[in-house]
């Protein structure tokens, strides 16, 4: 019998270990974040501070992700990811602890998603690295499609037992199950045999740095793929902070209903993921990009002026279908044009790119509490499509 196209990395079993590592924080982050923005909401009526939430866990990818990306080259990965596993595990258990003795306060947890989004931004340069290397060059794709594919199903089934397990045992009940699957996780990256370190010579690490983004800016491709995801990730994703919001306010949805919209997306990004590992060739990875940005633009536009849950539930699948295009192509892109001594620092300055986030964030929850949320997230929308016109010209070489 034929093996189906991803059954054929299935013999790197660290692959598996790291995918397995990635699909339990991710489903943690997408539980944590709906339950998070709906206490956060139920306490403060304040739309701008559930979008800052989420610009928490994005903000330090910004601020850290080039350096950590020049980190990455210089230690053994294994154990920075056993470090930020065990961050992020001792960030949700103080927050259950804090919440079970009446003192949880929304600053801590916005301090806790500052912290987690410490960890989120080593993802790029240290674990998908990893699972490059565990794979190799030629399966990189399929490796991204299926690593994709997981953190889409993490966004099918993570809002669903967020708004679930909060409606049912509360905020505390949402922070211990978190601090159980991340010592899941940490149990998991204990298994992993090969602990990648760097393969450079040692040089100081802003003179890397430089060197990195002098390189980046000199490759028309991997320049053009830079500029996409910060216009993705200042005028794209941004709306998901605005989901609990417009499903309780506009769609009058409950915790379990938002929680059940929220999962569209990841549907139908799960879907695409596993289409595209099945079928995509390399001569359509750069279209495979830039339409998945212009497919979820269009349908954050229509998400935010539609009335009915139906159409609203229609219109995230179809981000679900882009973003899942998107987020493939784009770490196997910069992976597949950078040459093996800079793998780690051009991901990490694409990380600083997807850190970029915030000023979408800030820009939307302020604009949200002026002309509400669901005008804000049309307006926002429309203003990506103009920034990608705006842009071909620096774009186009991608496809």
């Amino acid at each position: 019998m034929t093996k189906l196209p991803f059954r054929r990395i299935i013999d790197a079993p660290d692959f598996w270990r790291l995918w397995w590592i990635g699909l339990i924080v991710a489903t943690v982050r997408w539980v944590e974040t709906v339950a998070v923005g709906v206490v956060v909401y139920q306490r403060t009526e304040s739309a701008f501070l559930v979008a800052m939430m989420t610009m928490l866990r994005l903000l330090p990818m910004g601020l850290f992700g080039v350096f950590l990306g020049a980190l990455a080259e210089r230690v053994d990965r294994g154990r920075m990811l056993f470090v930020v596993v065990l961050m992020m595990a001792a960030t949700s258990a103080v927050l259950a602890i804090l919440d079970m003795t009446g003192r949880l306060e929304v600053w801590h947890l916005a301090f806790a998603s500052f912290v987690n989004g410490c960890g989120w931004c080593t993802d790029n340069p240290v674990r998908r690295v990893m699972m490059g290397d565990a794979v190799g060059r030629d399966k990189m794709s399929l490796a991204m499609s299926l690593d994709v594919g997981a953190s889409n199903a993490s966004r099918m089934v993570g809002p669903v037992i967020g708004g679930i397990l909060l409606a049912g045992a509360g905020l505390q009940g949402v922070l211990c199950l978190s601090t159980l699957m991340y010592c899941a996780a940490l149990l998991t990256v204990l298994t992993v045999r090969a602990h990648t370190a760097h393969t450079t010579q040692p040089g100081p690490v802003l003179a890397r740095i430089a060197e990195g983004i002098a390189w980046a800016h000199g490759n028309k491709r991997v320049r053009g793929v830079l500029i996409v995801t910060a216009i993705y990730n200042v005028f794209a994703w941004p709306f998901t902070s605005m989901i609990p919001v417009i499903g309780r306010d506009r769609l009058h949805l409950g915790p379990e209903g938002v929680g059940l919209l929220a999962t569209m997306d990841g549907i139908g990004a799960f879907v695409a993921a596993l289409v595209l590992a099945l079928w995509l060739t390399p001569n359509w990875y750069g279209r495979a990009y830039i339409g998945g940005v212009l497919c979820y633009m269009l349908m954050v536009v229509m998400f935010a002026l539609t009335q009915s849950p139906v159409l609203a539930g229609a219109a995230l699948l179809l981000t679900g279908v882009g973003g899942a295009g998107f987020g493939t192509m784009q770490a196997t892109l910069v992976y597949l044009a950078s040459p093996p001594d800079m793998r780690s620092r051009l991901l990490g300055v694409l990380t600083v790119c997807i850190g970029i986030g915030p000023i979408g964030f800030f820009w939307l929850g302020w604009l949200a509490d002026r002309i509400g949320s669901h005008n804000a997230t049309a307006v926002t929308g429309a203003l990506g499509l103009l920034a990608m016109a705006s842009t071909w010209r620096w774009w186009k070489e991608i496809g």
